[in-house]
């Protein structure tokens, strides 16, 4: 009786102690950055320098047909949208930023030199929005979008005459 007895006690104190410091950590959380017991996440912005606005006409984007193994290359002007044929997928290209680079939750370009050439789209399946984000032309696998059918890479851009 007494075993069961220091059983018990041990337990509770388990749980007294396991349950003190959730609350702390859910206290120190609260005050790290947290409202209403939501995370807060600040919108990245994309600033697009003089130097480089209407430097760039277009930017050429291969879509790879995962099941028929066929790459078909599309060139699509910047601030303009792309039904890709035979599909029902529509590509939009937001921004171009040819010297891509991030400081804090700022998307901006350092130059207008193509040296991390990175275009903003969108894709749309069914007029519905699946993805928005960047590719990179150097880096093709960063933040790519996981379509169960297509894929999509930045292969070249074009420059405004």
């Amino acid at each position: 009786m007494k075993v069961l007895f220091r059983l018990v006690v041990v337990a509770l104190a388990v749980v007294a102690v396991v349950g003190c410091s959730q609350k702390e950590e859910q206290k120190v959380g609260g005050d790290a950055g947290t409202q209403h017991g939501q995370a807060t996440k600040k919108e990245s912005v994309v600033v697009v320098p003089d130097k480089v606005k209407g430097k760039w006409k277009s930017v050429k984007i291969a879509v790879t047909d995962k099941a028929a193994n066929k790459e078909s290359v599309y060139t699509v002007n910047v601030g303009a949208e792309l039904a890709i044929p035979e599909s029902n997928l529509t590509i939009a290209v937001d921004n171009f930023l040819p010297h891509f680079t991030m400081d804090g939750t700022t998307l901006t370009s350092q130059s207008n030199e193509p040296k991390n050439p990175a275009a903003q789209i969108r894709i749309l399946e069914g007029g519905k929005e699946v993805f928005k984000g960047w590719l990179f032309s150097l880096y093709p696998t960063t933040h790519a979008f996981n379509h169960p059918k297509y894929g999509f890479t930045l292969v070249d851009f074009i420059p405004a005459n």
